[in-house]
């Protein structure tokens, strides 16, 4: 396929996914009989959206037609869409108006200064493919199966995903690993037709059917502060919250932060990068 046939597969089926999920109630309209299809009917959308039926259809359908952003805002709302679902629309539909960055170039030096100077917190750097790009000693010590693998497995979801329920490092992955698919999809709309990332993804849903099922639930998000629980062979459980900062260069790339949340947590990470050595959950060396 090509990137314009799988951008338009992609808008069908974000907006199909999206449509289904909004009742009649949500938008003030009456059940009505014979719904054979959760959600609004495609001529509910365009009528409550001020557009034509069949104009929508043909969106949809992931037709070849032009969205103005004055439209696109008018489905947007339409359909309750957040900040990130509504970046997702304009670029599936290449919206113009939504900047497009690739993920090129390399971390200034500094980036690593800081990182170590963050001690004892664990920090990392990923990019919105949840490569691991680098980290400091606390974060090693947290996860040090990660950190010891080699490219391209040295990826974060790529563990999650392919170790075995026994051996996951993250105790909440029921909340946890939704968002981070979510949005790893934020992330893919920037790439579609890049082989690399298609690669990726087809070979992540191919290994771990829960990343596949996730996936094809069309949800997207963005990098955020978050609530984490991480297991480790060593000391137990270790909860803590992460926080999310955009770096200026290279593009989409993040500095992840985990501040402990209890004092209990605190000083297990404190003996982690005492003993650097202690093997984690799932080690396999």
């Amino acid at each position: 396929m090509t990137t314009t046939a799988t951008r338009r597969g992609e808008l069908a089926a974000f907006l199909r996914s999206r449509r289904e999920r909004i009742t009649p109630a949500d938008v003030g309209l009456p059940p009505g009989l014979r719904r054979r299809t959760p959600g609004l009917r495609r001529e509910e959308v365009a009528q409550l959206a001020g557009v034509g039926v069949t104009w929508y259809t043909w969106l949809e359908q992931g037709r070849r037609i032009n969205a103005s952003v004055q439209v696109l805002d008018a489905i947007a709302r339409t359909l309750k869409l957040d900040a990130a679902e509504r970046e997702h629309l304009y670029r599936l539909a290449e919206v113009p108006e939504v900047p497009q960055s690739g993920e090129c170039g390399r971390l200034e030096p500094e980036v690593q200064v800081i990182l170590d100077n963050l001690d004892p917190l664990p920090g990392c750097v990923y990019n919105s493919r949840y490569d691991l790009l680098a980290w400091n000693a606390s974060y090693a010590a947290l996860f040090p199966n990660l950190v010891r693998s080699d490219p391209p497995e040295r990826n974060v979801m790529w563990h999650c995903f392919t170790q075995p329920g026994c051996c996951r490092a993250v105790v909440n992955a029921e909340d946890e690993f939704p968002l981070m698919v979510a949005t790893l999809r934020t992330g893919f709309v920037r790439h579609i037709g890049e082989p690399a990332w298609e690669e990726f993804v087809r070979g992540l849903s191919a290994v771990s059917s829960e990343f596949a099922a996730l996936w094809a639930d069309h949800q997207v998000a963005r990098p955020g502060t978050r609530m984490k629980i991480f297991r480790h062979s060593a000391v137990g459980l270790v909860r803590a919250v992460s926080t999310s900062l955009a770096l200026a260069g290279p593009p989409e790339t993040r500095m992840v932060v985990y501040t402990p949340l209890d004092d209990e947590s605190r000083q297990r990470l404190a003996w982690l990068a005492a003993h650097p050595e202690a093997p984690a959950v799932g080690h396999r060396h």
